[in-house]
């Protein structure tokens, strides 16, 4: 059944127009008035539940198509564990590719860095549009893998900015580390599932020594994936797994 991403107030029995977006991918799909669809809005019930509401097509014109919202149903498919990713972003559309799978895995959300060996450089209008591009594409993901919980793309920072935040982090911080000295991901990561984790990854040719004992002084613990050299965009997955844990 097709779900469609609506940032908007739900409720059973409404009418409503789907976002222009998602009409364009429900025009796409040929569907017709009587198709069922399933749709979400990324927003939590009272109980702190993530669900997504049946509904079905009523009307499909040139530039709209109509709905009407059925009944709501609470899915556990996101993860219990909140994971935020901080990853200097690797270039060319492997920040795009790592956005997707993070989605499918389950992130509570990513914040892009630009570090002192980041290919990609992004500032002003720039990185407004990209941080955008990548919105939409965790919506996309999370409308393919069933998940209704959207990870949250924060606007692009330098790592100085970012680290000035940590103070206020309310979570168990990691920094990837090649240090032999690094504890291992799986015994960092034994915390209650309650527990919120920040992870921080760095782009190709990882961080350099300052930007991690920076990192350590603000609190993040030196992390190891082992003795392979991973690329940045799977080094971040790799984190990303514990969500799933």
């Amino acid at each position: 059944m097709p779900r469609f991403y609506c940032p908007t107030p739900l409720s059973s029995d409404a009418l409503l127009d789907l976002p222009s977006g998602a009409a364009r991918h429900a025009q796409v799909l040929r569907l017709q008035p009587g198709s069922a669809v399933t749709l979400f809005n990324g927003l939590a019930d009272a109980n702190g539940l993530y669900g997504e509401y049946h509904a079905s097509i009523t009307q499909m014109g040139r530039s709209h198509v109509q709905v009407q919202v059925g009944q709501w149903l609470a899915t556990r498919c996101d993860p219990l564990r909140k994971l935020h990713l901080a990853v200097g972003m690797p270039a060319n559309e492997r920040m795009d590719w790592l956005v997707e799978k993070a989605t499918e895995l389950g992130v509570t959300s990513i914040q892009p860095l630009m570090c002192e060996r980041s290919v990609l450089r992004l500032s002003g209008e720039r990185a407004v549009k990209k941080q955008a591009h990548w919105q939409s594409v965790a919506i996309a993901a999370c409308e393919q893998c069933g998940g209704n919980r959207v990870p949250l793309i924060h606007p692009v920072l330098t790592l100085p900015e970012w680290l000035l935040s940590a103070p206020t982090m309310q979570s168990q911080r990691a920094v990837l580390s090649l240090q032999t000295t690094a504890v291992t991901l799986r015994n960092w990561a034994q915390f209650d599932a309650a527990d919120a984790l920040s992870c921080l990854s760095g782009p190709e040719g990882g961080l350099s020594p300052s930007e991690e004992l920076a990192a350590v002084a603000a609190g993040f613990t030196r992390v190891s994936l082992g003795q392979r050299v991973l690329r940045a965009e799977t080094a971040a997955l790799a984190v990303a797994m514990l969500g799933t844990l």
